[in-house]
Parts: C-alpha cells; sequence; structure tokens
C-alpha cells in the first residue's frame, strides 16, 4: 500500500484512503489514517479537563474503545481510551499517566449513548477509570441480531461502509511507553468508524422489527456486572484433562495457585511466567528433588531457575497435603449432566432437549440470528432437565427470566420451549431416539443409540482403574516424594 498522503497522492483516495477492488470488482477504500489526523494523546489533568468539555459541547452517540495489554499484564486495566464524537472530533487518552481517573471525562458524557464494539469486553476496565455509560449501543451485538455472518470490526466497515481499516496491533503490549506512532494511528481508527456504522445497523435492525431486541440486549450488557470469580479457576489449567491422579491434582493447583499470586504482585500474565503446559507436565512427571524439576522442559531455563525454590515449594506442598484436602477428580457441576447420558438417565429430559432444540433452530432460521443469541443454551438445557413441577405458561416465563433471558426472548421462545416441555421419551423395552443434539454437544455425528454405549463399556476399565489410583493416593502409598515432606 501506498504512504498516507493527506493530499490526495496518486494511488489514494486523500485523507488517507487507499482504493482497492474486492473479488467481486467492487472497489474498497482502506483507510490508513484518521481523516483529521491523530489526535495528540492526552497525558495530563489540564488536557483532560479540556477534553471533557469539548466532548460535552459535542452532539450525538460517542464512540469509545480501550486497548488493554491482555496476554501481557495480569490486570485488564485500560492503558489507552479513545473517543470520537460529532463536534469534538477524536480523543486518546493515557488513564497510566492520569492515575487511572478519568471521571471528569465520564460525567461529561453523562446522558449521551455509548457506542461501542464487543462492549462487555471494555466496559469493566472503563468502570476502573470511573467511565459508566447512561446508554449503550453494541455494534458487534447489533451485527449478531441482523443475522451477519461476520460480525469483527474490520468485515463490519466493510460490508456496510466499504472501508477496510487498518490492522495490526490489537493484540500488542498497550502497557508499552512511549506508545509507537503506528500503535496510536491504528488506535484512533477504530473509532473513526463506529457511529456511522452504528447508524446503519440501527436503521437495518429497524427494517427486521428487531430494534426493540436489541434495546433490551445493550441494557443487559450495560447493566451486567463482573462475571462471579469461578470456584476454582485453576480447572482452567490448558491440559488439565491428561492429569486425573487426586495427588496430582493437587501438584497442578499449587503450582497454579503459586504462579498467580506471582503474576497479580508482579502485574504480568500468568503464563508469562510459567506455561501451563509445564504445570501440568511437572504434575504427571512427579520429580523427585530440585534438580529433577530443573532438568524438566520450561524449568531448565534461566528465567525458570531463578525461580526453581519457588515452584518447588508448590510442588511440595501440593504432594505432601493430607489426603482429607485433595482435589476431587471430577467435581460435581451444579448443572445438568453431559447431554449424551441423559437419553439413559431421564430419556424424558432427552426428548425434551431434542424438542426445544428443533424449535429454536427454525426460530434462528426465521430471524436469521444465532441460535445462541435467541436464548443461552446452558438455560435450554437446564430448564429441560428440570422442568417447573407445574408446566404452563406462567411457569416457564418465570424460569426463564430467573435464568436471565430478556423479554423478548421470552416472548419469542416461550410458547414453543412450553410445547417442547411436554415431549416423553421412548417407551419401556423401546431404543432410545437418535438425538442429534447430543451429538452436537459430544462434537461428534455418529447416532447417538450405539456410541455412547460403546464408550461406556470402553470406559468402565478405565474407570476402575483410576478409582484404584485414587484410592492408592488417599492411604499415601504413593511415589517416595509424594508422600515425604522432606524428600
Amino acid at each position: 500500500m501506498s504512504t498516507p498522503d493527506e493530499s490526495g497522492a496518486p494511488g489514494t483516495a486523500g485523507g488517507g484512503r487507499e482504493v482497492d477492488e474486492t473479488e467481486s470488482g467492487a472497489d474498497v477504500v482502506d483507510l490508513l489514517a484518521p481523516a483529521e489526523g491523530v489526535p495528540d494523546l492526552v497525558t495530563d489533568r489540564a488536557g483532560l479537563t479540556s477534553l471533557a468539555e469539548a466532548m460535552a459541547a459535542g452532539s450525538g452517540p460517542v464512540a469509545l474503545d480501550a486497548e488493554r495489554a491482555s496476554g501481557f499484564r495480569y490486570s485488564a486495566r485500560a492503558y489507552l481510551v479513545q473517543l470520537r464524537r460529532e463536534g469534538a472530533g477524536s480523543a486518546l487518552v493515557d488513564p497510566i499517566a492520569l492515575d487511572g481517573d478519568l471521571s471528569v471525562l465520564g460525567e461529561a458524557l453523562r446522558g449521551v449513548e455509548w457506542v461501542l464494539h464487543a462492549a462487555s469486553q471494555d466496559l469493566p476496565c472503563l468502570a476502573e477509570v470511573g467511565m459508566h455509560p447512561d446508554s449503550l449501543f453494541d455494534t458487534e451485538l447489533a451485527g449478531r441480531l441482523a443475522g451477519y455472518p461476520r460480525v469483527g470490526l474490520g468485515p463490519l466497515a466493510e460490508r456496510l461502509l466499504g472501508i477496510r481499516l487498518r490492522k495490526g496491533y490489537g493484540a500488542a503490549d498497550w502497557s508499552t511507553r512511549p506508545l509507537p506512532a503506528d500503535w496510536l494511528v491504528y488506535a484512533a481508527l477504530d473509532v473513526e468508524l463506529l457511529v456511522p456504522m452504528r447508524d446503519l445497523l440501527a436503521a437495518d435492525l429497524e427494517r427486521q422489527g428487531k430494534s426493540r431486541w436489541a434495546a433490551e440486549e445493550f441494557e443487559a450488557v450495560r447493566l451486567a456486572g463482573p462475571p462471579p470469580r469461578r470456584a476454582e479457576p485453576w480447572r482452567r489449567t490448558s491440559g488439565l484433562h491428561k492429569v486425573r491422579r487426586p495427588r496430582q491434582l493437587a501438584v497442578v493447583r499449587s503450582l497454579w495457585e503459586s504462579r498467580d499470586q506471582l503474576a497479580a504482585s508482579r502485574d504480568v500474565a500468568p503464563g508469562r511466567l510459567l506455561p501451563d503446559a509445564a504445570i501440568v507436565d511437572a504434575a504427571l512427571r512427579e520429580p523427585a528433588d530440585k534438580d529433577a524439576l530443573a532438568a524438566l522442559p520450561v524449568f531448565r531455563g534461566r528465567a525458570q531457575r531463578r525461580l526453581a525454590d519457588r515452584w518447588w515449594r508448590a510442588i511440595r506442598a501440593g504432594a505432601t497435603l493430607p489426603a482429607a484436602e485433595l482435589p476431587e477428580s471430577s467435581p460435581a457441576g451444579d448443572g445438568p449432566p453431559p447431554v449424551n447420558r441423559w437419553a439413559d438417565k431421564d430419556p424424558d429430559a432427552a426428548a425434551r432437549l431434542t424438542a426445544a432444540r428443533a424449535h429454536l433452530a427454525a426460530l434462528a432460521e426465521q430471524w436469521d440470528t444465532p441460535v445462541e443469541n435467541l436464548l443461552q443454551p446452558d438455560l435450554v438445557r437446564r430448564l429441560c432437565w428440570t422442568p417447573p413441577e407445574h408446566l404452563d405458561a406462567g411457569s416457564v416465563d418465570a424460569v426463564l427470566a430467573a435464568g436471565g433471558a430478556r423479554p423478548w426472548q421470552r416472548e419469542l421462545t416461550g410458547p414453543g420451549l412450553l410445547e417442547a416441555l411436554h415431549a416423553t421419551g421412548p417407551s419401556a423395552g423401546e431404543g432410545p431416539d437418535t438425538d442429534a443434539g447430543a451429538d452436537e454437544d459430544r462434537g461428534s455425528s455418529s447416532p447417538s443409540g450405539s456410541r455412547p454405549r460403546r464408550r461406556r463399556r470402553r470406559g468402565s476399565g478405565h474407570d476402575q482403574a483410576r478409582d484404584q489410583v485414587a484410592a492408592r493416593d488417599q492411604v499415601g502409598t504413593v511415589a517416595p516424594l509424594f508422600s515425604d515432606p522432606d524428600a
């Protein structure tokens, strides 16, 4: 591509735009730089106050975005905030230089509709710096509800405006200081087109009769608090499925918690201190001493040698844990069992889920909306596994409301779900029906009437062996290190 040239040099469309052609021959304009140039970075209180006054005097919605340092930092704080509003132009704000307090800017935008893309990702870090929206429009969510197949910011800009946005720095380390000039160009472009896209999406949603859907979804996102902390976050360790024995799981947990504490204190992404794969490897190999640990891949590196004492203490803590404190191999969840077991455990529930999924799939096709946006799959499973004792429209609506379904979702899906909840499974002596939904949950295309039984027969021996190993762990008859605190 040509270098952006505000004078409109050959090969560009002026204002930093370069013309290209799609495969179909239609012109697509590459937006290489903001039309009004890249604004100066706001880094002091005087600049922030002036910006707040300018934004308050602007008109219409305000486009916002925030850049974090996911994959580099432990925190999810904002390292850059971008804004654009008619009459005020674009702005780039450094919340780090401003001690993480942008509340004066938040106050200036009270009563103004905020336009964000994938708002649920940015609202928490914006709230952390004192910015809270009173009204919201989410362009990504709007695209989903409108039935667009690709809802990233780039694809939406091309579809709606015929403009291709500059790419390249979304996954960068935005905690870097000073921020490179190219990164600031990219950041400013992220808010350049949000309001025009918002207007076109709103018009499309109105044509499709989905404006109310969108308003309720946006409000749900706006009011949603931070997700609750998982009871056992260490169980999300990548590769944990390889670890079966409770004492080995205890080592994973101990290493994970030690890493997490260090990562939080240093504000470094945990995986940059010690990869998940190394944690799992150490638990499975059961090193006999610190030297054996240092011989393992990853642990033999220079950075890991400096932390060897810490990791070894964590391994010993998990390996010598009292039997009563060992984690369960497979903790009981608070929801229904895996769907591929429903046909045997409760054939009626399996029939209800099959009917409910068919109903929702038909609605999704009718309204050209992803089925998961019509109703959360987990809520559907819970409803079908444990339907209301007194089954009627009111009781079904109450369950959906308690599960977080918005009014539009309950009105659209409720009647068909009520009918689906009257479905029953095969009578005694009949084989289970094919349940495509169960195959979907397994990631398999085979009929559910045969594979689960084969898997259970094949798994029974593994279950017995695993139980024997678990019993051995409980009485402490394990490798010397894993039973002797002084090893």
